[in-house]
């Protein structure tokens, strides 16, 4: 598939997210599926309550603020931050003397979330235009990097975690929580634009990931939780098939 077509049709169906013209859960709607969705994918009620409402789109398959082990001070980036609701959990947990910036590619989403950050009056949160495969962001300035199931949305995830590499201080860490695969996927959907944007056609084999990760200069690999993942009205050839992964790395 033609790699401009991919995003120009991801930046598309997030845009209608965030304006909510589309809800990011196809087979339901309302604020109650939004906060579960949340749950499901590992943010407790305290989390939710903690941040702006409506920095919560029930988007992404993990919670990687729960993982990163963030410290006072950190300075964070957010890879894919969409309305806000990681980096507004990092910003809680890195204080006033850290500092975390979220990169988007969806004009529409970065406005919700500088909003969202006004409304939350929070002084140590920064939201950017940007693409992860060109990341607006200075080498060696990151200490942490979080991502929640983003980097499956580019086609190319090796330039993704070579920028993220490029820009995490010597002995940086990142946690990203994304989709792989156990085997092939049907290639239907494989050539799907709406399953591309509903994260499931660009992920990767899960060792395949792995090794993407490793070749973009990374060390200490680890999969720090792991677990089949499903949601309702899912295509029942991809039962068993798509894991949810929570992988922490080293610069």
């Amino acid at each position: 598939m033609d790699e401009k077509e991919v995003k120009k049709f991801i930046k598309g169906r997030y845009s209608k997210i965030a304006t909510k013209e589309e809800n990011s859960c196809s087979c339901c709607g309302g604020e109650n599926s939004t906060i579960e969705q949340a749950k499901a994918a590992g943010y407790t009620i305290e989390d939710i309550k903690s941040i702006p409402e409506e920095a919560v789109f029930g988007l992404g398959c993990g919670n990687p603020t729960a993982l990163a082990e963030l410290k006072e001070g950190e300075t964070v980036l957010d890879l894919g931050s969409g309305g806000g609701i990681d980096v507004f959990l990092a910003a809680n947990k890195v204080g006033r003397t850290g500092k975390v910036i979220g990169v988007d590619m969806t004009e529409e989403m970065v406005e919700t979330a500088i909003k969202n950050a006004k409304e939350g009056k929070y002084q140590n949160v920064e939201f950017k235009l940007g693409e992860i495969e060109n990341l607006p962001i200075g080498d060696n300035s990151i200490d942490v990097i979080i991502s929640n199931c983003v980097i499956n949305l580019t086609p190319d995830k090796l330039v993704a975690y070579k920028e993220a590499f490029r820009v995490l201080k010597p002995y940086g860490r990142i946690l990203v929580s994304d989709l792989v695969t156990e085997g092939e996927l049907p290639e239907d959907i494989k050539c799907s634009f709406q399953a591309w944007s509903e994260c499931t056609a660009g992920a990767m084999e899960k060792q395949a990931y792995l090794d993407t990760i490793k070749e973009a200069g990374f060390t200490d690999i680890q999969i720090v939780e792991q677990h089949y993942f499903t949601e309702p009205d899912m295509d029942e050839r991809l039962l068993e098939k798509i894991i949810s992964l929570q992988i922490r790395a080293l610069k």
